[in-house]
């Protein structure tokens, strides 16, 4: 492996870690907002063995919860998270994580 892509690699993963702390950060901030952080974190924790900041990776845990548990309600949850997102949504990691927590 060359230099250069040794270097872009890390640049990568790096930019990804970024990425996947954002998204934690307004998830954290919105569900402690709306008032059920700790609920959706202990059905995380139970149903799927998981944390808050893996639904970066696995956005659909996160809508099935919030759909199940909040029914019509997980829209409003829903937008407010894509709102907070919205001004990194060029990035398509990003774009990719707000269209699976949408359906």
């Amino acid at each position: 492996m060359s230099e250069t892509s040794h270097i872009e690699l890390v640049e990568q993963e790096g930019y990804g870690n970024v990425r996947k702390a954002l998204v934690w950060s307004v998830l954290e901030k919105t569900l402690l907002d709306i008032g059920i952080y700790f609920k959706v974190r202990e059905e995380l924790k139970k149903r799927y063995g998981c944390q808050l900041d893996d639904c970066y990776d696995h956005p659909e845990y996160l809508s099935v919860i919030l759909k199940e548990q909040y029914g019509d309600s997980y829209e409003t949850v829903i937008n407010s998270i894509n709102k907070q997102l919205e001004e990194f949504s060029y990035q398509e990691p990003i774009a990719r994580f707000s269209k699976a927590i949408s359906q």
